[in-house]
C-alpha cells in the first residue's frame, strides 16, 4: 500500500512540474515542426510588395516615418572606435559607446518603415549602408556586458562570439531587413541578404545553441532568471524565424527557446510581481508577451492557449497595478519612478488576456506616444503598431488606479485614499530579499506621495556605469540602506545576499507588517525590529517601529526626498511638496533631526538627476538615547 501511495504521489508530482512547463510542455519536436509555417511561406506582416495591404496601415505614422527618415537621407554611419569600447574599463563610462551603436539602429530602423512605407527605393541606398555599417562592427553588443575578465580588458574577442541584450536586438533588426527589403537587396547585390544571414548566425544562432549562456536557467545561487531571459528570446525568435531557411534547424531553434522561457516563467512568482520593477517589466514581463505573440504568428495561434494561463495574466496586469500617478511607478530596485510605457503594445496584451482594464491603460497611454519613434528595443513591436492605430484612437481610454493591492510572493504593498484617482495620500512598502534581480538593500523601506507627487521617496537608480553591476555596486550611495527610508542601527545597514530579508511578514487591510531584523548583519545586534506601514484614509501615513536590540546604540531614521525640508517645530518636519506642505511627525523626545543636501557629483549620479531634478535631500532622525528596547511612530499628514 506504501509503495502505490508513494507511487501516486510521485506521479502526481511529474504532472504538477511538467505543468509548469507551459511553452516547452504542450508540443513535442515532431508536433512543433508540423505547426510552425515553413520559412518560405511565412509572412508574419505584409511584404514590402503587397501594396493594398500597406495601404491600410496607418497613413498619419507613414507620413511622419518618411519625413523623419528624409532626414537620415545623408547620415554618414560612423564606425565605433575602440577607444569608446575601452572607457568602460578606463573610466567606467558606458554611454559614449552605446549613443554612436543605438543610434544607428534607430536610423536604420526608420529608414526601413520609412522604405516599406514609401516605396520608391529612395532610402535603400542608405539602408544597404547601414546594414553594411552594422555588420562590420567587431560586437553588436555593449562593452558593459563584456565579461570582466583580462582576456577581454573592454574589447570583444571577435573568435568567441556570445550573445547579450543587443547583439540580439540587432540580429532581430537584421531580420526584419531582410525579410521586407529582400527583392530590393537582392536587385542591387546578393551580398547584402548573404551577409545579414552570415553575421547573424556566426554571432547569434550558433552561440545560442551550442553554448550555455548565463540568462538561460537559474544561476549557481539560485537567483531565478530575469529579464534577459525573455528579452534575448524574443529578438532570438523574430530572428531565427524571419532568417533561417533551414526548418529543421529552425524548428530546433524555436523548440530551444520555448525551454528557456520555461527557465523564466516556471519559477517567476505566482502573484504576477516584477522585482525589477514596472522600468523593467516592459523586458521581462511584457517579453514574455512578445514571444508568444510572435509564436502564435509562426504557428497559426498554436499558443493562444498561454493567454489563459492565471500567472501570464498576473504578469500583465503587475503594470498598471504598480502605478502612483500618471507619471510616477514603483521604483523599488533599479525601477525607474517615470518610466516611458509601451502603450500599443500593453494594449495588445490586453486584448490577449482579455482584461478590458489593461487596455483602457494602454489606450491611455497610447495618446502620449511619439508615433515615429523607432528609438529603444523591441523594434518588432512598432509592426504590430502600424495597423491598430485606428483601433486605439477610438478605445476606451481610462488608468484604474486600485485602492490597494498585495502581492504577497513580492512582499509589496500599495494603498491610496480613493480608488481611481490621485487625490490624497498614496503609499507603498516592500518586505523580500536583498539578493533580487536589481536589488537595492532596501527591506522595510516604503514611499509617501501625495496628489500624485512624491513625498518621501526611494531615489530608485542613477546613471549605469561599470560600477553598477560590480563588485562595487553597493558603494554607490542609492543602492545602499542609508540612503533608502530604512534605519541604521548600531552604525550598521542592510547587507546584500538572499539571508538578509524580511520575516513574519502579513498583509491586512492596507497595512503590512514585517521583521526586518534579519536584514541587517547579526553585529547590528538587532533581535527584533518589527516594522508596520499603515495608510489611514483620508487622515495620514503611519509607520509604526517596535524594537528589541541586544545592546543599545546610536540609532538613525533615513528618511528621503526630492523637496525642500525644514523643521518646523521639534517632532514636526514640513517637507514642501509642490501640491502642498507636507508633514512628518516623529517623537522629538527620543529623535534629533538633521536636513543634509546629497551631493551628486559622480558619472552615477546623472541618472538621478534625469528623474528627479537637482536635489536630493536625507533626513537623518538620531535616536537621543540608546535603549535596548522601544517603539517608535511616525506619520506623515496634511497639517
Amino acid at each position: 500500500m506504501k509503495k502505490i501511495l508513494l507511487f501516486i504521489c510521485l506521479l502526481l508530482t511529474c504532472c504538477i512540474l511538467s505543468a509548469q512547463d507551459l511553452l516547452s510542455g504542450k508540443y513535442s519536436g515532431k508536433q512543433l515542426s508540423e505547426r510552425l509555417i515553413p520559412q518560405v511561406k511565412w509572412e508574419p506582416f505584409p511584404r514590402t510588395g503587397n501594396r493594398p495591404a500597406w495601404a491600410k496601415a496607418d497613413a498619419e505614422t507613414g507620413k511622419a516615418l518618411i519625413k523623419k527618415a528624409e532626414g537620415f537621407l545623408n547620415y554618414e554611419w560612423p564606425g565605433i572606435p575602440a577607444v569608446k569600447s575601452l572607457l568602460i574599463v578606463r573610466n567606467g563610462n558606458r554611454s559614449e559607446y552605446q549613443e554612436i551603436s543605438f543610434k544607428k539602429r534607430q536610423v536604420l530602423g526608420t529608414l526601413l518603415l520609412a522604405e516599406v512605407y514609401e516605396n520608391k527605393g529612395r532610402f535603400t541606398d542608405q539602408i544597404v549602408n547601414g546594414v553594411w555599417s552594422v555588420c562590420e562592427e567587431s560586437f553588436w553588443g555593449a562593452p558593459a556586458h563584456l565579461p570582466k575578465s583580462k582576456d577581454y580588458a573592454g574589447l570583444m574577442d571577435v573568435t568567441n562570439p556570445f550573445v547579450e541584450l543587443f547583439s540580439a536586438e540587432t540580429g532581430m533588426l537584421l531580420g526584419w531587413v531582410d525579410y521586407f527589403m529582400a527583392e530590393k537587396l537582392d536587385s542591387i547585390s546578393p551580398q547584402v541578404r548573404k551577409r545579414i544571414y552570415y553575421e547573424t548566425n556566426k554571432r547569434i544562432f550558433e552561440p545560442l545553441m551550442t553554448k550555455p549562456h548565463g540568462f538561460m536557467s537559474t544561476n549557481a545561487n539560485g537567483r531565478r532568471p530575469n529579464n534577459w531571459n525573455p528579452w534575448i528570446c524574443s529578438n532570438w525568435l523574430n530572428a531565427v524565424l524571419l532568417l533561417e531557411k533551414d526548418d529543421q534547424k529552425r524548428t530546433a531553434a524555436v523548440h530551444k527557446i520555448l525551454g528557456v522561457l520555461d527557465a523564466f516563467l516556471n519559477p517567476y512568482p505566482a502573484d504576477g510581481g516584477c522585482d525589477e520593477g514596472p522600468g523593467y517589466w516592459g523586458a521581462a514581463a511584457a517579453s514574455l508577451y512578445d514571444n508568444i505573440s510572435m509564436l502564435n504568428l509562426a504557428t497559426n495561434n498554436a499558443f493562444a492557449y498561454a493567454y489563459e494561463d492565471k500567472k501570464v495574466r498576473e504578469m500583465g496586469r503587475f503594470i498598471y497595478r504598480a502605478q502612483i500617478s500618471e507619471r510616477y511607478f514603483l521604483d523599488f530596485a533599479d525601477a525607474d519612478p517615470q518610466p516611458g510605457m509601451p502603450a500599443r503594445m500593453i494594449y495588445r496584451f490586453g486584448k490577449d488576456i482579455k482584461d478590458p482594464d489593461m487596455m483602457k491603460f494602454g489606450a491611455y497611454y497610447f495618446a502620449r506616444e511619439d508615433k515615429t519613434s523607432t528609438a529603444g528595443f523591441q523594434f518588432f513591436r512598432h509592426l504590430y503598431a502600424l495597423f491598430m492605430e485606428d483601433e486605439l484612437d477610438h478605445a476606451e481610454k481610462g488608468l484604474l488606479l486600485p485602492a490597494d493591492f498585495w502581492w504577497p510572493d513580492l512582499q509589496v504593498m500599495i494603498a491610496r485614499d480613493k480608488q481611481g484617482s490621485t487625490d490624497g495620500f498614496f503609499v507603498a512598502a516592500k518586505g523580500g530579499n536583498n539578493d533580487e534581480s536589481h536589488n537595492h538593500n532596501d527591506i522595510g523601506n516604503y514611499v509617501v506621495y501625495y496628489n500624485g507627487l512624491p513625498v518621501l521617496i526611494d531615489v530608485g537608480r542613477g546613471t549605469y556605469t561599470a560600477k553598477t553591476f560590480s563588485n562595487k555596486r553597493y558603494d554607490i550611495w542609492y543602492n545602499r540602506s542609508d540612503y533608502h527610508n530604512v534605519p541604521t542601527v548600531n552604525g550598521y545597514t542592510q547587507q546584500d545576499g538572499p539571508q538578509f530579508k524580511a520575516t513574519q511578514v502579513s498583509y491586512h487591510n492596507s497595512s503590512v507588517i514585517m521583521d526586518i531584523g534579519a536584514s541587517y548583519p547579526a553585529a547590528a545586534g538587532i533581535e527584533k525590529w518589527q516594522r508596520s506601514v499603515k495608510l489611514n484614509r483620508g487622515k495620514n501615513v503611519q509607520v509604526e517601529d517596535v524594537v528589541q536590540l541586544k545592546t543599545g546604540g546610536p540609532v538613525i531614521q533615513h528618511l528621503m526626498t526630492c523637496y525642500a525640508v525644514e523643521i518646523d517645530k521639534p517632532g514636526i518636519l514640513v517637507i514642501h511638496q509642490p501640491s502642498k506642505d507636507l508633514y512628518l511627525h516623529y517623537p522629538s523626545e527620543k529623535f534629533t533631526a538633521t536636513i543634509e543636501k546629497v551631493p551628486m557629483e559622480a558619472m552615477e549620479d546623472q541618472g538621478v538627476k534625469q528623474k528627479w531634478g537637482e536635489n536630493i535631500y536625507r533626513i537623518n532622525l538620531k535616536a537621543v538615547n540608546p535603549v535596548t528596547k522601544d517603539h517608535y511612530v511616525f506619520s506623515v499628514t496634511t497639517k
